[in-house]
């Protein structure tokens, strides 16, 4: 009961955080990690939420402080933070995860908050709420949760529909007797339901209409994304240029690589334009496959977790929608035949274990993570849906970080768009 006590305060206090002011703050004497390399003795300052200015000279920190907060005014002094050589990275994003705490990002307003805050404590500080396949009414009920949430706090981005445009040979953790094709009509019920808020669709290109469907989505503002399918090498090149610019959860639901049916896999290995996601928890991709997909789609990665409820609870019986799941060393798979059921996968582990165990290096397993799926749906530029570009410790973008330990990459201090959440 303690141990419940101390989720619902954090819970809490997370939440009031994620819809709080942006305040200012500067993070000085840390181990820079991004996208653009590794810099020591790195300093940065937050003003409205966004990077103003960063550096490795101690003298140019104290000068730039000085002229935003001068010293006259001691009442308003920023929090300062010394790193003392920590590693300093921007805040990691989900672009596909169903839940946590025993929450899923299908269940209301308290199961976002809840989820939300599991994830955040690792580091997530923004996120797209995958919504499983349901029937389209508790579909279109979710999304207006999802929508809600997301005009109040920045931690959220939108919704990511996992379905109901999946290939059943391909289904995994999904009911089957949801899936269905995607015809104009249901698509012009999801859009008209979703107040603007998906942010990326899965689908199976194969699918009657499913060509159509993905050149609808991507007129609308959506990113569509192939998987859960059996599409072939020659209609996943037709999905990417109807629109499609996200592979979901390489490797997973999908055909393999033959050499005389190559699968969706090579077809999006040749464009560029699309982004990869990819769950590194040693299970659903093994290691030495982990490694070649960073050799192969190099910046094109986005560690996702596909985690569900079980996120960060004991091993036991839990639901995904309405499939009974039951979770074994962390491991979660469906009660009725066994398929794999999401994970319990936080992106900090996902980016430690890339750099501990597979040797991948701190740079490339950081930009997976954060730039990588903010340029998934086009979050790593000025955009409608986040007030400064996401993904890197620069000036102009949004003031997303992470100071880690150095040593385990635990995370220990969180900010979003100006604002503490650990």
């Amino acid at each position: 009961m303690a141990g419940d006590k101390t989720r619902e305060q954090r819970v809490r206090s997370l939440s009031r955080a994620a819809i709080g002011e942006a305040k200012p703050f500067a993070i000085r004497n840390a181990t820079k990690i991004d996208a653009r390399g590794i810099v020591p003795h790195f300093w940065m300052i937050s003003e409205e939420g966004r990077i103003v200015a960063n550096g490795t000279r101690d003298e140019d920190f104290t000068a730039t402080m000085e002229r935003l907060h001068p010293a006259s005014s001691p009442e308003a002094q920023p929090e300062a933070i010394d790193a003392a050589g920590k590693t300093l990275t921007p805040g990691y994003i989900d672009i596909h995860s169903h839940g946590a705490w025993e929450s899923s990002f299908d269940d209301g307003d308290e199961g976002i908050a809840t989820a939300r805050a599991g994830h955040a404590v690792h580091g997530t500080t923004r996120q797209v709420l995958s919504l499983i396949t349901n029937p389209l009414d508790v579909m279109c009920a979710n999304m207006a949760a999802v929508a809600r949430q997301c005009a109040l706090r920045p931690d959220c981005l939108g919704a990511h529909l996992e379905g109901p445009f999946l290939a059943l040979s391909r289904k995994g953790a999904h009911d089957p007797n949801c899936l269905r094709d995607p015809e104009p009509s249901v698509v012009d019920q999801l859009l008209e339901a979703s107040q603007g808020c998906i942010r990326q669709i899965t689908i199976a290109p194969e699918l009657p209409h499913g060509i159509e469907a993905i050149r609808r989505f991507s007129e609308a503002g959506v990113i569509p994304a192939i998987g859960h399918c059996d599409a072939d090498y020659a209609m996943t090149k037709r999905g990417i240029d109807a629109g499609a610019r996200i592979l979901t959860h390489v490797f997973n639901a999908m055909n393999g690589i033959g050499h005389r049916n190559p699968g969706p896999i090579p077809a999006v290995l040749e464009d560029r334009r699309v982004q990869v996601e990819l769950i590194n928890d040693g299970f659903h991709v093994q290691n030495p496959v982990v490694g070649m997909a960073f050799d192969l789609f190099a910046h094109r990665l986005a560690l996702i977790t596909d985690s569900m409820a079980a996120t960060g609870c004991a091993d036991g019986d839990y639901t995904l929608g309405k499939l009974a799941v039951n979770v074994e060393d962390g491991h979660a798979r469906l009660v009725s035949n066994g398929a794999i059921a999401g994970s319990t996968l936080t992106l900090d582990v996902a980016v430690g274990r890339a750099i501990r165990e597979i040797g991948i290096s701190a740079v490339e397993a950081v930009e997976a993570a954060t730039v990588g799926p903010a340029r998934a749906l086009g979050l790593d530029r000025p955009n409608d849906v986040t007030r400064y570009p996401l993904g890197l410790l620069a000036p102009g973008y949004a003031a997303d970080a992470l100071v880690q330990s150095a040593e385990t990459w635990k995370v220990e201090s969180v900010w979003c768009e100006g604002r503490r959440l650990v």
